[in-house]
């Protein structure tokens, strides 16, 4: 099974900024150490065609060249640096190629990305290029390409981070092609929520029975009202009680549930998975890093399913 990386570039943010990066090498090293099944790829940047898909050239160029009005910086929440472009195009590029080896293999993802809160002409939110998005539409387009008659790809996001994906949202919200599923907290960030196809608020407090009873009902009415051939997933591990920005109370064993039921929902339609981390602000950082470490472990779990399926 295949996860793309980009934590080599590192932002050179201030001393006490609230954004955890150290939680991307910090998960590599883990997987490196306990689960060596993942195969581990640095990831590709995408270029500026691919994130012409779901961003305007204006804000392309703006990022790439600094040029961005500061106003959007301060709405992304990191200062300006060819680090942070390379980052975000890397982070970009990793969902796809991890979308390209779903397609390919079943399941696959990006140790980063998620990045949910980018609209098509401007970040926010710790999100500069939204990744999900440049994928959705990327793997579109190359499905049309391919030899015979294709009915167009349908992609099925689900956004489980505790932060709804108001990006995403409005990328999407005319295209029948895309379906956007997203269960957040409802009086949580971004305060000025976007329609998705389906969105979930939840109150702040919300804990393991109440989340996943809410997820079961979500997941039902995602089936009765779309038939995905792609699915995306944000497994944010900010539901967790112990995050600082998240404002809901699942626990460890919650969350592990969580992603379960979204993989196995997947796996009963044999339906090609791509796995992205999205947010995670829990102190201490550990509690983020094993959150995701845990997701990558049920995840591996149905990547040997899928290996199994295609040596039949």
């Amino acid at each position: 099974m295949h996860a793309y990386y980009a934590d080599q570039f590192v932002l050179p943010l201030p001393e006490g900024h609230r954004f955890p990066m150290p939680k991307y090498r910090m998960l590599r090293d883990r997987l490196l150490a306990d689960l060596p099944e993942v195969a581990l790829q640095p990831a590709p940047p995408a270029t500026d065609g691919e994130l012409a898909l779901a961003h305007t050239p204006a804000y392309i160029d703006g990022i790439a060249t600094g040029s961005v009005d500061p106003r959007i910086l301060r709405e992304i929440g990191f200062p300006w640096s060819e680090a942070m472009v390379e980052r975000a195009r890397r982070s970009v590029g990793a969902t796809v190629a991890a979308a390209r080896a779903a397609l390919r293999d079943g399941v696959a993802g990006n140790l980063a990305g998620g990045t949910h809160h980018a609209y098509a002409d401007k970040g926010g939110g710790f999100c500069v290029f939204n990744d999900s998005a440049v994928a959705a539409r990327l793997m579109q387009a190359e499905h049309a390409r391919g030899p015979g008659k294709h009915a167009p790809l349908q992609v099925a996001v689900i956004d489980l981070d505790v932060h709804q994906g108001n990006g995403t949202a409005h990328i999407f919200q005319r295209d029948p092609s895309v379906f956007t599923l997203s269960l957040h907290g409802d009086k949580n960030f971004p305060f000025r929520k976007e329609a998705s196809d389906l969105d979930v608020p939840l109150p702040d407090g919300c804990g393991d029975d109440d989340y996943l009873h809410a997820l079961d009902l979500a997941l039902d009415e995602l089936a009765r009202r779309f038939k995905p051939d792609l699915l995306i997933y944000l497994a944010g591990a900010d539901p967790l009680a112990t995050d600082r920005l998240g404002r809901l109370s699942l626990s460890p064993d919650g969350l592990e549930a969580r992603d379960r039921r979204v993989l196995d929902w997947a796996w009963q339609r044999r339906l090609p998975l791509v796995v992205s981390m999205a947010g995670g602000y829990s102190v201490p950082i550990e509690a983020t890093v094993q959150a995701q470490f845990t997701t990558w472990k049920v995840t591996a779990e149905y990547g040997r399913r899928w290996q199994n399926l295609r040596r039949c």
